[in-house]
């Protein structure tokens, strides 16, 4: 038996963060979006455990981890443990999500691998067990679990639907270099020091949503961490602004970077921005919608 599974990568519509908690984590509150730039985990049936990943051309291969070392490995050993059988498949991921760029590719592969591996395995994971085991190995995975738009608060692990009838265009802007999660929230510190234990609530932009209003979504859009990283890396301030002149309605640094997101008014204003951005010399540069459905099985053999 042979299982594919699909996740989406994610885009923080709003990333309101706090001051660090006593644990050392920032409590955020969020509006996630699930974007139709997906990576495939795929899962047959193995006497051992063996991982293989490939990539686009366009992602760094050395980005890749370790053998051993990647999220998959620790979702499976994770899901295994946690119904006391052994972990044992075949698995290989296509990536497709930019790498340390800011939009949850690992997230996204651990969801997966935990979607795939409950079907390989037969274990019948409860929902609740599959979130709680998705929370152990990153903020980001109970939302790629989820998928769609919703809320995440806590440190981002503790997700909520929000509900969302329209479908948002959006340009990314890859960066061959990716950016260091940790750095850049050490850095949010550094500027931040008298920041509120409390995040930013997202009424607006919640609003935004719930109305379908595409003005008020790109005024209400927010990333906290976003000045951390323009002042690590200060060429994403210009990719922002050349976006923004090409016709976007709004950019923003996605997560903790370094992936530029631009909003569009529509698929082809998104197509006419992302030309313009190619033009301009970047050479990755995607053009996708959201929000999409979760982690799901394609493909069964």
């Amino acid at each position: 038996m042979t299982y594919t599974v699909r996740a989406p990568a994610k885009i923080n519509l709003h990333l309101g963060v706090g001051a660090p908690r006593e644990d050392g984590f920032h409590p955020l509150l969020t509006v996630y979006q699930a974007v139709g730039i997906c990576d495939d985990v795929t899962v047959s049936r193995s006497a051992g455990w063996s991982l293989g990943v490939t990539v686009p051309d366009w992602i760094d291969p050395d980005l890749v981890p370790d053998p051993g070392d990647n999220i998959v490995d620790r979702a499976a050993r994770l899901l295994a443990d946690h119904h006391g059988i052994e972990a044992t498949a075949e698995v290989s991921i296509a990536k497709s999500i930019p790498m340390a760029g800011g939009m949850a590719g690992g997230s996204a592969d651990a969801a997966a691998a935990l979607v795939a591996l409950d079907r390989l395995w037969g274990v019948e994971t409860s929902d609740d067990d599959l979130l709680r085991i998705a929370a152990e190995l990153g903020s980001d995975v109970p939302f790629a679990l989820l998928g769609g738009t919703a809320l995440g608060t806590g440190r981002g692990e503790l997700v909520e639907r929000v509900r969302d009838d329209g479908t948002w265009w959006w340009v990314a802007v890859v960066d061959p270099e990716g950016m260091s999660t940790p750095a850049v929230y050490r850095h949010f510190d550094e500027l931040n020091p008298d920041a509120d234990p409390e995040p930013p609530r997202a009424d607006d932009l919640l609003e935004a949503i719930d109305t379908g209003d595409l003005d008020l979504l790109a005024a209400s859009l927010r990333n906290d961490l976003q000045e951390a990283a323009f002042d690590l890396r200060p060429s994403l301030s210009d990719v922002i602004d050349r976006g923004e002149r090409a016709g976007a309605l709004r950019g923003l640094v996605s997560g903790s970077g370094p992936t530029c997101v631009f909003l569009a008014e529509s698929a082809d204003s998104a197509r006419e921005v992302a030309a313009q951005l190619t033009g301009d010399g970047h050479d990755v540069v995607l053009v996708t919608h959201g929000p999409v459905a979760g982690a799901h099985v394609v493909t069964y053999v």
